[in-house]
C-alpha cells in the first residue's frame, strides 16, 4: 500500500464519532506510528482531519471538544503571535473582556505590565495570570465551573456581562466560517460569549489558521457581528476573505510582527 492508497484508507475512517488512532491504524496497515503521523499530518494540512493526542478527528465533528491540554499544544507560536497583535488593539485605561480558550490566554499573557485596565473574564486561568498584575483591575463573572476547561458557564456567567459595559471583547473560537459565523463546541460556552459580545462597542475574534473554514457545534455569532479578526492565516485564505466581505477588519499576525 503507497501513500497515496493508506490517506485514502485513512480518511474512509476518520468520520467515526471517536475519530482515529494512531497505534490502532499503525497495527491495521502495516507501518510505523511514525509513518501514520505523517500521513495525518499531510490530511490535516488538506483539511482532512484535526489532529489530536494519539489520533485525529474528522475536522467535520462539529460536536468533539478536544482536551483544553491538546488544545495549548496546538499552534502555539501562532497563539502567541495573535495575542500580540490583538494586545495592540487594548489602550491603557481600557475596559476590555477575555473570553475563555488558548489563544484568548496567550492574549492576556500579552497584557501583562499594562496599567489602567479593567479585565472582565469568565475564565479561572486568565483572571489567575492577570491577578498579581498591580495596574490591572480583574473582575470575575460568577456562574458553575466546567471540569477541565475551568471557565465558567450558566446564568450566573451570563448575568454579570447584563451589569458592565466595556470597550472590546475579546473572543475565542472553535470555528469560523462564511456561513455559519463564529462557533464553539459547547452549548454554554456559546452562551456566555454571546453576552459577552451584547456588552461590549467593539467585538474582536482570536482564530488561529487551523479554526478557519470549520464549523463547530454550537452558534456564537455571524461573521458580520464581528468587528475585527486577528489570525495568523494569509490573507488570500477564502474565510478571511468572506470576513472583509462582510465588513470585518481582518489583522494578520505573521512572522515578522
Amino acid at each position: 500500500m503507497n501513500g497515496y492508497q493508506r490517506r485514502r484508507a485513512i480518511a474512509s475512517r476518520i468520520a467515526a464519532p471517536q475519530g482515529v488512532v494512531v497505534a490502532e491504524l499503525a497495527r491495521d496497515l502495516g507501518v510505523s506510528e511514525m509513518t501514520v503521523r505523517r500521513d495525518l499530518k499531510t490530511l490535516e494540512d488538506d483539511g482532512t482531519l484535526v489532529r489530536v493526542r494519539g489520533g485525529a478527528v474528522s475536522r467535520a465533528s462539529h460536536g468533539f471538544e478536544p482536551p483544553l491540554l491538546d488544545r495549548a499544544a496546538n499552534e502555539p507560536d501562532a497563539k502567541q503571535r495573535i495575542g500580540r497583535v490583538a494586545a495592540t488593539l487594548v489602550r491603557d485605561g481600557e475596559s476590555a473582556i477575555l473570553d475563555v480558550g488558548t489563544t484568548i490566554a496567550a492574549l492576556a499573557h500579552a497584557l501583562r505590565g499594562r496599567r489602567g485596565l479593567t479585565i472582565v473574564t469568565p475564565s479561572l486561568p486568565i483572571a489567575i495570570e492577570l491577578g498579581h498584575e498591580p495596574d490591572i483591575r480583574v473582575v470575575v463573572t460568577g456562574g458553575t465551573l466546567r471540569a477541565g476547561e475551568l471557565s465558567l458557564v450558566g446564568a450566573g456567567a451570563v448575568d454579570a456581562f447584563r451589569d458592565v459595559n466595556c470597550d472590546t471583547a475579546f473572543i475565542g473560537v472553535a470555528g469560523l466560517a462564511a456561513a455559519t459565523g463564529a462557533t464553539e463546541y459547547s452549548l454554554d460556552d456559546a452562551r456566555v460569549k454571546r453576552a459577552a459580545i451584547t456588552c461590549a462597542r467593539r467585538v474582536v475574534v482570536l482564530a488561529d489558521h487551523t479554526k478557519l473554514g470549520r464549523v463547530a457545534f454550537a452558534t456564537i455569532c455571524p461573521l458580520q457581528a464581528i468587528d475585527t479578526l486577528v489570525t495568523d492565516a494569509d490573507g488570500s485564505h477564502p474565510t478571511c476573505l468572506a470576513a472583509r466581505n462582510a465588513g470585518v477588519e481582518v489583522l494578520h499576525a505573521t512572522e515578522d510582527l
